[in-house]
């Protein structure tokens, strides 16, 4: 005999099964229908056309799983299975249906390497499950919740996977084909069955795998297994910002607005919590759970947009208190680690901008602070009037409205302009710039907010008071190039004024390229260790990580060793997201400035680089507190490189 499986073996009422099916893909549909529903209600404008690198690239990391594999090699291994032997099995179920109804071709060879084939699959699947379900609730992974949503899904999908071979086995036992040689698990479970009884049960067997397997289906758009839709949605906005415009008048309407992309990561989210794991807040013990605020703004925005309210069921969330949105440092390591592009510190800046609307829940100090910020143009302090002060005495160029400005202009930022220590940053950059011969200029006591900290903390109306009044007098100065001292001023002009008509850098691009244009030498041997402190908005928020390192390596004498926690994975400082003007209200079991600072000195360095001034203000204060004012210090980029200059 040529091996072949015959469809519906021992089967009555086949029919019935496709009416079945038919009804179980229509309830998906109309699932999945209504979350593209509520996406569609984004005010973000929609370009059609399709991104092709898009797509490319979301299939590439789809297929490989690289996002999962990321920091968690055990828990991308066990999804790589459970993924790929669905899809193994899906594509097996599909073939088969072609097989019986359109055109046969699963025979001999064929059949056998396909029935090899599907057990890889069932095998790959059982594998993952099982080991997903043994880490949750075995290990106990911290990260990992255990919650009836949770349990209900991972069994359904075990059932239907140990179902799946028994119903094999049981078949190969009432058939008795004679080649089953090329499997392993269903012969050997079809030892275990008489074939008198093994055809009395395989119909109803058949039957109760199948209706599992098309509740299955049914199910997805209504518990968190739609993720198997939302992610490569997400994947695909994420790497194609062609697709979305934000609609600038959107910031003004009343309530919080989220556009396509954030809908779809809301939907993608299974609470895997590894933007727990990675949150600098809740790993010093602040009240801070990303993965709480994901799940709450999805929860809000569904009840919005849809009076029905949310679709899916066996939630059981807990509530998230107003205060803990304060605790947001808007560092970006959630979204670094998050498996489907999520950004839970949106989550948390949605909830800011609600507060803030709403005039309930935020702190005092915060309140202070965006009133000097509208009044005085600075988050800092009640005045305009010493914004250049550090400049005194230095004979550094002042940008002439209508004048003949030649250079960049060098904006020195809030910070860097008003507080003592910063202040050092301006000082150092002007000398080296003065050095290297550099045409430059400050706009002095006329420079204005770029608005950061008003977007950042969720008041956008002032923000974007702030960003036309900046605009405007750049335009006024015929500013074209700006170079900032603060990454946050740099992410701000580059990411979120829009298309700009000037081109600007953060400080340690230049002073690179500086030195390799030889217009900057260093020839005095610096004798120390150092470390380098990645800035969260320079660095995995602009991907900004080599610049600044080979600043350093150019110095003579200097010996770099990074921390454990470096570049990407970079540990933040706390000092972001506005928690520098929130007072000692946002304390946990310690401080991110401490926990930083301990990492830094145990690689044994002497020196502490950084290249942002709210890194060099928390990492000094840290110093401090932690009593390690004789063992090492902190330094700013540009500081490090003045001593090793020859005239430095």
């Amino acid at each position: 005999m040529i091996p072949e499986r015959p469809m519906f073996w021992g089967i009555d009422y086949s029919w019935l099964f496709y009416v079945i099916a038919f009804v179980a893909i229509c309830i998906f549909a109309v699932g999945v229908g209504i979350h593209i529903s509520v996406w569609r209600k984004s005010k973000s404008k929609s370009n059609t056309s399709i991104s092709w690198q898009a797509v490319k690239q979301s299939l590439l990391e789809i297929v490989s799983g690289a996002r999962l594999f990321k920091g968690d090699i055990a828990a991308g291994t066990a999804h790589f299975l459970m993924f790929w032997g669905f899809i193994i099995l899906l594509i097996g179920t599909s073939l088969l249906a072609v097989h019986g109804h359109v055109y046969s071709f699963l025979t001999g060879t064929t059949y056998l390497a396909f029935g090899f084939f599907m057990e890889i699959g069932g095998l790959a699947l059982l594998v993952g499950i099982t080991w997903s379900l043994v880490r949750r609730y075995v290990q106990r992974v911290p990260r990992l919740e255990r919650r009836l949503e949770d349990a209900v899904v991972a069994l359904w999908l075990l059932v239907i996977a140990c179902s799946g071979f028994l119903l094999e086995g049981v078949r190969l036992a009432a058939q008795r084909p004679g080649w089953d040689e090329w499997t392993a698990l269903g012969p050997m479970i079809a030892g275990f069955f008489p074939q008198a009884a093994a055809r009395s049960i395989y119909p109803g067997l058949w039957w109760g795998h199948g209706l599992l397997c098309l509740a299955f289906i049914a199910a997805i758009p209504y518990t968190k297994l739609f993720h198997l839709v939302g992610a490569p949605a997400s994947y695909y906005l994420h790497h194609s910002p062609v697709t979305l415009s934000p609609d600038p008048e959107a910031a003004f309407e009343p309530g919080v607005q989220w556009d396509l992309a954030q809908r779809a990561f809301l939907d993608a989210c299974t609470r895997c919590g590894r933007c727990v794991e990675a949150c600098p807040s809740a790993g010093a013990g602040e009240p801070l759970a990303p993965r709480a605020f994901v799940q709450a703004a999805r929860q809000s925005l569904w009840r919005e947009e849809r009076p029905a309210g949310d679709i899916r069921f066996l939630l059981d969330l807990d509530p998230v208190e107003d205060r803990s949105a304060w605790f947001c440092t808007t560092c970006g390591a959630c979204l670094e680690v998050c498996p489907v592009y999520a950004a839970p510190f949106e989550a948390v800046g949605k909830k800011r901008a609600m507060l803030i609307e709403e005039g309930k829940g935020v702190p005092d100090l915060m309140n202070q602070t965006l009133e000097r910020l509208f009044n005085y143009e600075n988050p800092w302090v009640s005045s305009k009037r010493d914004r250049a002060a550090w400049a005194k005495g230095l004979d550094v160029p002042v940008i002439k409205a209508g004048g003949n400005n030649e250079g960049f202009c060098y904006f020195v930022g809030c910070t860097t302009s008003f507080d003592d220590r910063a202040q050092a940053i301006a000082v150092s950059f002007s000398a080296l710039l003065k050095q290297a011969g550099a045409e430059f200029g400050i706009l002095g006591d006329k420079e204005p907010c770029c608005g950061d900290i008003a977007r950042v903390v969720g008041e956008l109306g002032l923000f974007m008071e702030k960003m036309e009044n900046c605009t405007e007098l750049l335009d006024k100065f015929s500013v074209s190039d700006i170079v900032t001292s603060s990454p946050h001023c740099f992410h701000t002009f580059l990411n979120e004024y829009g298309d700009s008509s000037f081109r600007v850098r953060h400080y340690s691009s230049v002073l690179k390229e500086l030195l390799a244009q030889g217009k900057l030498r260093p020839q005095n041997r610096v004798n120390a260790t150092v470390t380098y402190h990645d800035p969260c908005y320079l660095g995995r928020h602009n991907r900004i990580f080599d610049d600044p390192r080979q600043v350093i390596r150019s110095i003579p004498g200097v010996k770099l060793v990074e921390m454990e926690h470096h570049g990407a994975d970079s540990l933040c400082c706390g000092g972001g997201g506005g928690r520098m003007w929130q007072g000692q209200d946002i304390r946990g079991e310690a401080r991110m400035s401490e926990i930083r600072i301990k990492e830094a000195r145990g690689t044994g360095a002497g020196i502490l680089v950084t290249a942002c001034p709210l890194c060099l203000i928390m990492m000094e204060d840290a110093l401090k507190t932690v009593g390690y004012e004789g063992e090492m210090k902190v330094m700013d980029l540009n500081e490090l490189l003045l001593q090793s200059l020859s005239n430095g």
